[in-house]
C-alpha cells in the first residue's frame, strides 16, 4: 500500500485501542484514514469480531469498501463488504463491513449486545449527522452496560476533537499533514450584490482551466446549481474537457464515472458536498469552491423542514481544499476574498440542533431513554423535540405518556420518516409509490402541485409522457420506482385507501382548509398557513392534503398537495373530529369570534353561530385582543395617568400607569369594563378613564386630589385642567385672569408651568415664576398687547389689578 500520512499515527492508534478500547483520531483530508485504519485494525488482530465502519453517504460507503477490497486483491463482499439501504455485499467471511449510519442504529435496536461485532468506527464524525450522534451515544451505552470489550473509534478531518474525546473518555491521536500541499487562490474583490453564484462559478472554472493542469473538482450547493453551471460551461471549455456531475440523487453508475479516472480527456467534476469526505476522486488536482452549502433546517413554529443555502464554514472549506492534494500538489480557487474568510463560522451546526427530530424521538422511545439520559455530544433543541413528540403521538407511535406503542414498534422497522412509515403501515403496499415519492425529490418540477400527477408518472411512465405535457426527471422517477418496489415487499396487505387518504395519514397536521376570499390561502389543521398559486388547477379545492411547502416562515407556498373530500376526512379522522365552542380573538378579522365549530385540529368542517355565549368569555377573548392592540388613550385618561405617575414616588402604593404594566395587569382592572366590547373599532373608541380611576380606592383618590389635583383654580374661581404629561405640570389661561396673583402656583411641591395667552388665546409668555414675570417681561408684553388689544385692560401694576376676562367698559 502507498505510504500515506495516516501510517505514522497507526502505532499510537493500535496501542490506544489495545489498552483503552477506544480512541479519537484526528487526521486532515487526504491522510488516508478511511481506507487504512479498518485494515490496520484487522491486521493487528485487535478483535475476533467484525469491524463495522460508518459512512455518512451510500457513495462513500461503497467507494471505501471497494478501495479496501482492491488493496487486498479481492472483490467486494469477501473480507471487506458494505451494506447500504436497499443493497448489501457481505458474506460469512466478511471482517470489515462499511455501512451507512442509520443501519447501525437499526442493528443496535434489534440486538443491543451487537453480537459478532468487535469494533465500531465512526468515520467523518465532523459532519455531526443525527444518526452518527445517536449511534455513538448508543454504542457508549452498550459498551458501558453490556459490552466492555466493544472497541470504539471516532475519526474526523476537521472536528474540534477534544469534546468528543472527553465524552468517550478516550485518548486523542493526531495525524499531521496532508499528502501534498495545496495553493489557495482567493478573489481580488468580493462578489457584487447582484452576482449569481452559478455564473460566477462558471467564470472561475474557465479561469482555473486556463491556469492549471489536471482534473478539477467544483463544489456547488445542489443539483440545480450543478445543472446550471454545466449549461454555462457548454462551449467555453477547450477540446478534451469532460464535465461530470456528482450528487447524491444520481444512480451509482453515474457516480462511479465521476469518481474514476477519465480516459477521454481532462475531467471537471461538478459536485455537491457529497465529494467533501471519504472519497478520493481520481486525478483531481484543482478545487473550485463556490462557498455555499445546502442544509436542512427545521422550524418548530411551523413543524416543517426546509433546505437553506448558507455560506460554508471554515471546516468545510478546509475539507474541500484538501481534495486538491490527494494525488499531487494542487490548487484551490475560492469564490470569496481572503478578507471575507475571517467572517466564516468555524464549524457547521450539528444536525441535532437544526433537523427534524421525529426519528430521534422514536428511536429514543424504543431505547427507553430521554435525551439527558444518553451521552449525546449535543442535546436536542427542546422546542423541536416537543414538536416531534407531539407529531408521533398524533401518528399513534407514542402513547400519552411518551412510551412507544406497538404501532410505533412497527414504524421503526421501516427505513422511512415516521410520517411515511405510519402511512405505509396503515395503508399497506398500495402506499409504497407515494411513500417513495414523498421521501425523494419532486420528479415533476414546474408541474401543478397535484400529487396524483406524480403517482401517475410512477405507475405508467410511458403513458404519462404520451398523454401529458409534463416531462418528468427520468433518473429521479426510476429511483422512486425502485424504492417503491423495495418498500412494497416490507409493507402489509393493502387496505384499499385512496391516494388523498394515504397522504392524509402521513400529514394529519397539514390538512388545509381554504380560507374565505378570492386568493387560494389555506389554514392547516396544525394551525399554520399556506398559499397556493392562483393559476394552479387545485386553487379552488376546499380541502387539500399539503405534503410539501417551501418553508417560508410568514406564509409557506404549497409545492405538492392533493385534494381530499370532507367525507374522506370524516371517515379517516372520526376520533379526532369534535364540536367546540369557539370564543377567541381573531387578529385577522380584528374582532372576537363567537362560533360553534366542528373541528379537525385548527380547521372547521362545520361552522355555526353561538347564540348565547357567556359575557365573561367574550370579555376574556377581547382581553387577548387588547394585548395585541394599542391602548386607546384619551386626553383625560392621559392626564389622570400622568397625575398618578407624578404622585407614585411619594405614595408607592399607587398602581403603575405605564402601558406595559397596564397590559400586564389588564385582567385585574380592565376585564370588568369590557362587557359589550368585541371589535378593534369598539376598543379604539373605548374610554379607559373610568377603569383607570377604579384602580384607586377612596383614600388614594382623596390623597391624589390633594397632592396632584386635576384642576387649577384661577383667581376668578375657574377650574382649568392641569396637564401632567410633560416634564412639569402645565396650565394655559388668559394673562388677564392672573392679575392680582402675587405668588407662583405650585402642585405636588413643583411650580406649575404657566402659559399665558392673549385675548385671542395665542401664547404670549410661558413662565414658572409669575412674580418674576410681573417684574421683568410684563412691561414689554403690555406695550405690545395694548396696541393689538386696546379694548382689554393692561394695568401698570398687575399685582394690584383685579383678574378679569372682560373688556374695558365703554367711557
Amino acid at each position: 500500500m502507498t505510504e500515506l500520512p495516516i501510517h505514522a499515527a497507526l502505532d499510537d492508534l493500535i496501542q490506544a485501542l489495545r489498552s483503552r478500547g477506544r480512541a479519537v483520531l484526528q487526521a486532515p483530508p487526504g491522510a488516508g484514514k478511511t481506507t487504512v485504519v479498518p485494515l490496520a485494525m484487522m491486521q493487528a488482530g485487535l478483535t475476533d469480531g467484525r469491524i463495522v465502519m460508518l459512512e455518512p453517504r451510500r457513495l462513500a460507503a461503497r467507494a471505501a469498501a471497494e478501495r479496501m477490497a482492491e488493496t487486498l486483491g479481492e472483490p467486494v463482499g469477501q473480507t471487506v463488504g458494505y451494506r447500504v439501504r436497499g443493497e448489501s455485499k457481505v458474506s460469512k467471511s466478511t471482517r470489515i463491513e462499511v455501512v451507512t449510519e442509520g443501519i447501525l442504529t437499526r442493528r443496535i435496536q434489534q440486538d443491543p449486545e451487537l453480537a459478532g461485532v468487535g469494533a465500531v468506527i465512526f468515520d467523518e464524525f465532523h459532519e455531526r449527522s443525527l444518526n452518527a450522534d445517536l449511534g455513538l451515544a448508543l454504542c457508549l451505552e452498550v459498551a458501558g452496560a453490556l459490552r466492555d470489550d466493544l472497541m470504539l473509534v471516532v475519526m474526523s478531518a476537521t472536528l474540534d476533537a477534544e469534546p468528543v474525546a472527553a465524552l468517550m473518555d478516550a485518548p486523542m491521536i493526531t495525524s499531521e499533514g496532508r499528502s501534498y500541499p495545496v495553493e489557495t487562490r482567493w478573489l481580488d474583490r468580493p462578489l457584487g450584490p447582484k452576482a449569481r453564484i452559478p455564473e460566477a462559478t462558471a467564470d472561475l472554472v474557465v479561469q482555473a482551466v486556463k491556469e492549471t493542469e489536471g482534473g478539477i473538482l467544483v463544489f456547488l450547493p445542489g443539483e440545480g446549481e450543478i445543472r446550471r453551471v454545466e449549461g454555462l460551461l457548454n462551449g467555453r471549455l477547450p477540446d478534451g474537457c469532460v464535465v461530470r456531475p456528482l450528487f447524491g440523487a444520481m444512480d451509482f453508475a453515474a457516480q462511479r464515472a465521476a469518481i474514476q479516472p477519465s480516459t477521454s480527456g481532462r475531467k471537471i467534476v461538478l459536485a455537491t458536498s457529497i465529494a467533501e469526505t471519504s472519497l478520493t476522486i481520481q486525478d483531481i488536482r484543482v478545487v473550485v469552491d463556490a462557498g455555499r452549502a445546502r442544509r436542512s433546517r427545521f422550524d418548530p413554529a411551523s413543524g416543517m423542514s426546509r433546505l437553506v443555502t448558507e455560506r460554508v464554514t471554515k471546516a468545510e472549506a478546509t475539507q474541500r481544499a484538501g481534495r486538491a492534494g490527494r494525488v499531487a500538489e494542487g490548487t484551490c480557487y475560492r469564490l470569496w476574498t481572503r478578507g471575507e474568510e475571517g467572517g466564516l463560522q468555524p464549524f457547521p451546526p450539528a444536525e441535532i440542533e437544526s433537523a427534524d427530530l421525529s426519528g430521534l424521538v422514536l428511536e429514543l422511545a424504543q431505547w427507553g431513554a430521554d435525551p439527558p439520559d444518553l451521552p449525546l455530544l449535543t442535546q436536542p433543541n427542546a422546542g423541536s423535540y416537543a414538536e416531534a413528540t407531539a407529531l408521533l403521538k398524533m401518528l399513534g407511535a407514542l402513547d400519552d405518556t411518551g412510551r412507544i406503542t406497538e404501532h410505533g414498534q412497527k414504524i421503526t422497522r421501516l427505513p422511512l420518516h415516521p410520517r411515511l412509515a405510519h402511512m405505509l403501515t396503515v395503508a399497506g403496499r398500495d402506499a409504497a409509490p407515494l411513500a417513495a415519492l414523498l421521501a425523494d425529490r419532486d420528479p415533476l418540477r414546474g408541474a401543478p402541485v397535484d400529487l396524483s400527477l406524480r403517482v401517475e408518472a410512477i405507475r405508467d411512465t410511458r403513458r404519462f409522457m404520451e398523454e401529458r405535457n409534463y416531462q418528468p426527471h427520468r433518473p429521479t422517477l426510476e429511483r422512486i420506482k425502485q424504492e417503491a418496489k423495495r418498500l412494497s415487499k416490507d409493507a402489509p396487505e393493502a387496505r384499499g385507501l385512496s391516494l388523498p387518504e394515504m397522504a392524509a395519514l402521513a400529514y394529519p397536521d397539514r390538512i388545509g382548509a381554504r380560507r374565505k376570499g378570492t386568493a387560494p390561502r389555506y389554514l392547516m389543521s396544525g394551525g399554520n398557513g399556506a398559499v397556493l398559486d392562483e393559476a394552479d388547477p387545485s386553487a379552488n379545492a376546499p380541502y387539500l392534503v399539503i405534503t410539501d411547502v417551501d418553508g417560508d416562515r410568514r406564509e409557506a407556498r404549497i409545492r405538492q398537495a392533493i385534494e381530499i373530500r370532507q367525507s374522506d376526512l370524516r371517515a379517516l379522522f372520526e376520533d379526532r373530529i369534535a364540536w367546540q365552542d369557539i370564543c377567541e380573538w381573531s387578529p385577522r378579522e380584528g374582532r372576537v369570534i363567537v362560533r360553534k365549530q366542528e373541528r379537525l385540529g385548527a380547521i372547521a368542517l362545520d361552522d355555526r353561530i353561538w347564540q348565547d355565549p357567556d359575557p365573561d368569555l367574550v370579555a376574556r377573548a377581547m382581553l387577548d385582543g387588547v394585548r395585541q392592540l394599542p391602548l386607546p388613550w384619551t386626553d383625560a385618561a392621559r392626564r389622570f395617568a400622568a397625575r398618578v405617575e407624578l404622585a407614585r414616588p411619594q405614595d408607592p402604593g399607587l398602581p403603575s400607569m405605564k402601558d406595559a404594566d397596564l397590559l400586564a395587569d389588564a385582567e385585574e382592572w380592565l376585564l370588568p369594563y369590557l362587557t359589550g366590547v368585541k371589535t378593534s373599532a369598539a376598543w379604539k373608541n373605548f374610554d379607559m378613564l373610568p377603569a383607570l380611576r377604579a384602580r384607586l380606592d377612596y383614600a388614594q383618590m382623596q390623597a391624589l386630589d390633594q397632592k396632584t389635583p386635576a384642576h387649577f383654580t384661577t383667581p376668578l374661581g375657574r377650574q382649568i385642567p392641569i396637564d401632567y404629561s410633560g416634564e412639569h405640570p402645565e396650565i394655559e389661561l388668559r394673562l388677564q385672569e392672573m392679575f392680582g396673583q402675587t405668588t407662583h402656583p405650585t402642585v405636588a411641591g413643583q411650580p406649575l408651568r404657566v402659559t399665558l395667552l392673549s385675548p385671542a388665546r395665542r401664547p404670549v409668555q410661558t413662565t414658572m415664576d409669575i412674580p418674576g414675570f410681573w417684574d421683568s417681561s410684563y412691561e414689554d408684553v403690555r406695550k405690545d398687547m395694548r396696541g393689538r388689544y386696546p379694548k382689554h385692560p393692561w394695568p401698570d401694576d398687575p399685582r394690584q389689578a383685579d383678574p378679569t376676562l372682560r373688556m374695558k367698559p365703554r367711557s
